[in-house]
């Protein structure tokens, strides 16, 4: 996928909650994958929230030297930012001045949309892939949407979900009820990865975990074995559809 200067990216877009959530695992976990991106110089393309898991993902970027772009709506800048929409029993990680006064810099930069949709375009056009972390509606729409877009041929990317202590079992039960009730092709199933962790639901082996690594290599993988089996169902630089998102 390439970029709007028409350079290759490597920049991974993470989608996540704005809340902590009720498990330290979550956090770590969110934690792991910043610092995993900015050791792989792969920039985090993110919603631009400074609490809950959003920051503590940005914030590990920026602590490792690493480099992050933020997503916002111009409705949320005007508003004050994102609020927690979870009850969290984990303090949110030290807010970044940077993404206070969403001051650029040379790690930081920050993209102000007119709308949601646009915001969700702008992030899926920056990056090669996408993780998911556990969050909420917004989280759970952000990673279906990407996920329809690649099975659409409107971009052809992988999406990683990170199933800390289980988180998204439910999605993956979800996912295999369709397909076995025909609304998924049963090729299809393999457009979302699940990352699992370690193979019991014990929470501090999940919290030792390494996530991030574990997502970037899954992602890596996809890109080599399913990328070149993708094909477009539809044409969506034609018709009127307007220019699709970079699927290279």
């Amino acid at each position: 996928m390439s970029d709007k200067s028409g350079s290759q990216t490597t920049a991974i877009a993470v989608y996540c909650g704005s809340s902590t959530g009720k498990e330290l695992a979550y956090t770590i976990a969110a934690t792991s994958v910043g610092a995993a991106l900015a050791k792989a110089n792969r920039r985090l393309i993110y919603g631009g929230g400074y609490k809950g898991l959003m920051g503590a993902v940005s914030n590990a970027v920026l602590s490792s030297g690493g480099k992050i772009t933020g997503v916002i709506p111009s409705a949320m800048v005007a508003a004050g930012g994102e609020e927690e929409k979870g009850e969290s029993s984990i303090k949110s990680i030290p807010v970044n001045p940077a993404q206070v006064t969403l001051e650029s810099t040379d790690n930081a930069e920050w993209i102000i949309t007119n709308s949601m949709h646009e915001r969700k375009v702008e992030m899926a056009k920056r990056a090669c892939g996408f993780i998911g972390l556990p969050g909420g509606f917004g989280t759970f729409e952000e990673v279906v949407e990407v996920t329809t877009w690649t099975q659409l041929g409107i971009h052809n990317k992988p999406v990683v979900l990170l199933n800390v202590l289980s988180f998204y079992e439910p999605l993956r039960a979800l996912i295999k009820t369709a397909v076995s009730a025909g609304f998924i092709q049963p090729y299809n199933e393999a457009l979302i990865v699940f990352v699992d962790g370690p193979a019991s639901f014990n929470a501090t082996e999940h919290e030792n975990f390494d996530w991030g690594s574990a997502a970037l290599n899954a992602i890596e993988k996809w890109q080599e074995e399913r990328a070149a089996q993708t094909k477009p169902l539809f044409d969506w630089t034609k018709g009127g559809q307007g220019e699709a998102l970079s699927s290279t």
